[in-house]
């Protein structure tokens, strides 16, 4: 069995539960990541749903609140084997949540985008 080095800030905090992506396959604190569980079928097949509070019921499957992660898993067809369902998935509730998660966490990246030039010039300035 191959070991995979844990990320700095998981070694760090112990008694933290470790996660794996579906998507890209990096392990993350489960904190970092989402929890998606079938909730039911429906008329596109098999209804995976996130678990925001990660207390549904069934087994569950993680993944990183990104649209590459969503769209890596959707390729290689991870959430069925994670989830061990057979068929159709429908999991636009889940690219929902993940296009939601990507909107919020957005604007915060182009406040530290547009800052970055700022500091550049007060290092050349000094």
């Amino acid at each position: 069995m191959v070991q995979h080095e844990l990320p700095a800030d998981a070694r760090a905090r112990t008694g933290v539960p470790v996660r794996t992506c579906v998507g890209c396959r990096k392990r993350e604190l489960a904190t970092d990541l989402l929890r998606v569980v079938v909730a039911g079928s429906g008329p596109e097949g098999s209804l995976v749903t996130p678990d925001l509070r990660r207390r549904l019921p069934g087994r569950g499957a993680w993944i990183h609140p990104d649209p590459e992660c969503l769209s890596l898993a959707e390729r290689r067809r991870a959430f069925g084997r994670a989830l061990r369902v057979s068929g159709p998935l429908d999991i636009s509730a889940v690219g929902l949540r993940v296009a939601a998660e990507a909107e919020r966490s957005a604007p915060a990246r182009d406040v530290e985008s547009s800052t970055e030039p700022l500091e550049e010039k007060r290092h050349t300035q000094s």
